[in-house]
């Protein structure tokens, strides 16, 4: 019988170089900067009925449809409180699927901090447990003045066709018969 790493020692960890770091839920977390288009303030959101809870709705960027997605719902964690300092990353994702398109997709933050350069020698692979995140959704742990920043695997937590998936079940739900008061 094979024996099997444990996740987190099992995946790649995160490669060195700039990440964009912001605050969420009153942690550290950085995104690829390849990855992030641009940083723009919240406002301007329509609702979108029967989308996943993490799904805050859509946002008109120069003329396209950009769905805003609130990290902290996303992670299971409540949704992000709206306050002066709270952005909205935009964040360009790829399908996991045969085709490759991409998709730009907002992402709620507390706060925008920085642009940093994060060295390898600065990266752990990320923990198999106690984020209080999907081991998945992690591709490292980096230390920075004295605290760690979480690396987010962004092809993960903004799968679209993860996020497709999980809306399409909310609306079979929805569409079942109510038989609670049969």
């Amino acid at each position: 019988m094979e024996e099997k790493l444990p996740a987190a020692q099992s995946k790649q960890t995160a490669l060195a170089g700039q990440y964009l770091t912001f605050t969420l839920g009153g942690e550290l977390y950085a995104l690829g900067i390849l990855s992030s288009k641009e940083i723009i303030d919240y406002g301007n959101l329509t609702e979108v009925p029967m989308m996943p809870v993490f799904v805050r709705g859509v946002i008109n960027l120069r003329g396209s449809v950009v769905p805003v997605v609130d990290l902290l719902a996303r992670f299971g964690k409540g949704s992000t409180p709206i306050a002066k300092r709270t952005g909205i990353v935009i964040v360009e994702t790829t399908s996991e699927t045969d085709d490759g398109g991409s998709q730009d997709l907002g992402i709620i933050v507390d706060a925008v901090n920085e642009v940093v350069e994060i060295g390898q020698q600065d990266i752990e692979p990320p923990p198999s447990f106690g984020v209080g995140i999907r081991p998945d959704f992690i591709n490292g742990m980096a230390k920075r003045n004295g605290r760690f920043v979480i690396l987010l695997n962004v092809s993960k937590v903004l799968s679209v066709d993860e996020m497709a998936a999980l809306s399409k079940v909310r609306q079979d739900r929805h569409a079942l018969p109510d038989t609670n008061n049969a």
